[in-house]
């Protein structure tokens, strides 16, 4: 016997020839998932001054469950007219360059193509700006809104001042590694904000915007996730695809391995070593999905992530599942969770996150403990659709922190046991039920 399950695909446009996976998803393009998800940069002309002007710069994430973590956001652009920085609050440029030129009143930076990151949240108060100071690290827009966006003021001059500003050129944005393409920055409608009490409306002098979107296919990562499971149903445990992130290279009886992916430093190195637990997937993390129970009218699941990574936390952590079964009422007992609206795939994605001050953090493996987060998840029953033949029991796709994660295939799913599975349900029901009766 061999379990089958109908995927849903997507046919998208491939960019720059990038590859796409067995399920139809595209390494190189939009995500069907999160089809409107970007990272936004908004530059902002609020005040003119006698040596140029005072902006402002917001970078916001559209990406419903894909954030930005720690060491957080790098951005970069090149100036087109010589423009210099005399100063910024909310955030730095790395390197002051040349300001020979400037006997008296030294810039903040004068180098041509300047690199930007944001404060820390301590940061003093005469260095922050409104709206400033994650430390780079911006939330899913799904999982916290209110932490999904950073600004920070920064005051330009220029050698040439006539009056006719040009947006930077060459925006690029690492977030904290290589991945994201971002557009030039264009003319977008003045942003407007509210004062005294909401019942004034004011405007900047001009806006530009550029979108940066991610794409696995140019951030060239290691894959980082693999999906295991079982079921009540069935002794066997379905395990993660082997080289799901990567082969073994080390011999058998090795406790530790290394692989290459890329770094999440702010070195220029294109590769870095991670130690984790050897294992046939050697994914640094792996999601576990086991049907527990079946009752009448609802039926139980236990999500467990694990931490196979020696020498790296995972702050913020989140999951996105895929099932039919999130279209009915659903429960977590450990974890935050939402439903992710989607018209392509009306409510069958759900979101899950740490409880803050619990378990938003994805502690590091040891020697003797797997770090690890788990959860159960009571799923109400649509008594039309309700299956556990075929897989339907079974998530369709699973996300961790935005990266997709590696699912086993089909025909290795656990199977009902043999014979007519309407028959095989039926006796099942009628046992849960004199169980708990």
């Amino acid at each position: 016997n061999t379990t089958s399950i109908i995927f849903q695909t997507s046919s998208v446009a491939c960019c720059n020839g990038a590859p796409t996976t067995t399920l139809g998803l595209s390494k190189g393009c939009f995500d069907p998932l999160d089809p409107n998800g970007n990272v936004t940069i908004t530059y902002d002309i609020r005040t003119w001054t006698t040596r140029g002007y005072v902006g402002r710069v917001t970078v916001q994430n559209y990406y419903q469950f894909r954030h930005v973590e720690k060491p957080g956001w790098k951005l970069g652009w090149t100036w087109t007219r010589d423009e210099v920085i005399w100063s910024m609050s909310g955030a730095f440029a790395t390197e002051q360059g040349n300001c020979s030129l400037f006997k008296f009143d030294t810039p903040h930076s004068c180098e041509e193509s300047p690199v930007i990151l944001d404060l820390m949240p301590e940061a003093s108060p005469e260095n922050r700006s409104e709206g400033c100071c994650r430390g780079g690290v911006l939330s899913a827009r799904a999982v916290d809104p209110s932490k999904s966006f950073t600004s920070f003021e920064i005051s330009v001059g220029s050698m040439d001042e006539d009056g006719h500003e040009q947006p930077p050129a060459n925006v690029t944005l690492m977030a904290p590694g290589l991945g994201y393409t971002c557009s030039p920055f264009l003319d977008a409608h003045p942003t407007v904000s509210s004062v005294i009490d909401g019942k004034r409306q004011v405007q900047v002098f001009r806006t530009w915007k550029s979108t940066c979107t991610y794409s696995m296919f140019v951030a060239n990562k290691t894959p980082l996730c693999c999906v295991s499971l079982s079921t009540f149903y069935n002794p066997s445990i379905t395990p993660c695809p082997t080289c799901s992130c990567g082969c073994r290279k080390a011999n058998k009886s090795s406790v530790h391995c290394t692989r290459e992916e890329h770094p999440l430093s702010t070195t220029n190195s294109s590769n870095d070593l991670a130690a984790v637990q050897c294992s046939d997937h050697m994914c640094p993390v792996r999601v576990h999905w086991h049907v527990m129970t079946n009752y009448i009218d609802h039926w139980r699941v236990k999500l467990t992530v694990s931490n196979y990574n020696y020498n790296r936390n995972y702050s913020n952590w989140n999951i996105l599942v895929q099932h039919p079964g999130f279209k009915q009422s659903t429960e977590a007992f450990s974890f935050n969770s939402s439903q992710l609206p989607s018209f392509r795939f009306g409510g069958e994605l759900g979101v899950f996150w740490g409880i803050e001050y619990y378990n938003t953090e994805l502690v590091q493996s040891t020697d003797i403990n797997v770090g690890h987060v788990t959860t159960e998840i009571v799923l109400e029953k649509d008594l039309e659709s309700f299956t556990l033949s075929n897989g339907w029991a079974l998530p369709r796709r699973v996300y961790f922190n935005g990266d997709y994660c590696q699912m086993p295939l089909p025909d290795t799913f656990p199977m009902l046991p043999n014979g007519s599975s309407k028959q095989t349900l039926s006796i099942l029901l009628l046992l849960l039920a004199f169980l708990f009766w």
